[in-house]
């Protein structure tokens, strides 16, 4: 039996991510956003452990998350699940720390919360097929300088994703640390039109999570539908890894241990 944490998992993928692990037998721990969302998820999976709240759209919010995980105790994996796609925002949307709303649900969140949560075993960071039209330029991370798109600015969330995946695989050679590719499936956030099986959504990152199989027991893949993929191949970019990783730190005054868990204690 694994424990397991889960961002955004008061509906959709999340959601059915939980309760997938519930019925076989695993401790789930849920997020919500607000105590509203807290007693919808409740109701939907009274069997989960526990479930905790914090907006990941402000520092603070994502803050209190790690906190409070952390007074659960240790987790075997944490499916990094949260993410938002706002393509009807004409404007550069800020949060209250200044940052762009997207960048920092989708990616300075997983971000922040693999930094403070007590390392667990595996990592899974929810992507998507719309990295490959990101740009590695991190330049304007922040979008001050360029015309805001909501759909470019999406595909740089997911891209970055990749490069935080990627690169706690690098750092953490003790750690699976994965990225997923759902699919365009139809939950709230991928509309009713959306062509991808619903099903087969949040299965690989069930595997990821807690298979026995040796094909779940890598670090630094993409996978979609439980089979590897190939990724954007900026994202295998060290240098770009690094920097992605710098400028995180510096966003959010919050620093990556780097150290190799293998070799913690030593």
């Amino acid at each position: 039996m694994s424990r397991v944490f889960i961002t955004g998992s008061t509906t959709g993928l999340g959601m059915m991510a939980a309760a997938a692990l519930a019925s076989q037998g695993h401790q789930v721990v849920l997020h919500a956003r607000n105590p509203r969302r807290a007693a919808d998820a409740w109701h939907s999976l009274p069997t989960a452990e526990a479930l905790v709240t914090g907006d990941l759209s402000i520092i603070a919010g994502i803050r209190k998350v790690a906190e409070q995980v952390n007074r659960l105790g240790r987790f075997d994996a944490v499916i990094h699940n949260a993410g938002v796609y706002v393509d009807s925002q004409k404007r550069r949307v800020e949060t209250a720390d200044g940052l762009p709303y997207m960048f920092t649900v989708n990616a300075l969140a997983p971000y922040i919360l693999t930094a403070l949560i007590e390392r667990p075993q595996r990592l899974v960071y929810l992507s998507s097929g719309m990295h490959r039209g990101g740009t590695a330029d991190l330049a304007d991370i922040e979008w001050r300088k360029r015309t805001w798109d909501g759909t470019a600015a999406y595909s740089d969330s997911k891209l970055h994703a990749l490069l935080l995946a990627f690169a706690v695989a690098r750092y953490w050679r003790g750690v699976f640390s994965n990225a997923v590719d759902p699919g365009w499936v139809p939950t709230r956030m991928g509309g009713p039109q959306a062509p991808d099986d619903l099903d087969e959504g949040y299965r690989t990152q069930v595997w990821l999570a807690v298979s026995d199989d040796a094909a779940a027991h890598v670090s630094g893949k993409y996978f979609h539908h439980m089979h590897q993929r190939a990724a954007d191949p900026v994202v295998n970019s060290e240098s770009t890894q690094n920097q992605f990783i710098e400028i995180c730190a510096r966003l959010s005054g919050i620093e990556l241990d780097k150290s190799d868990p293998r070799f913690q204690g030593d």
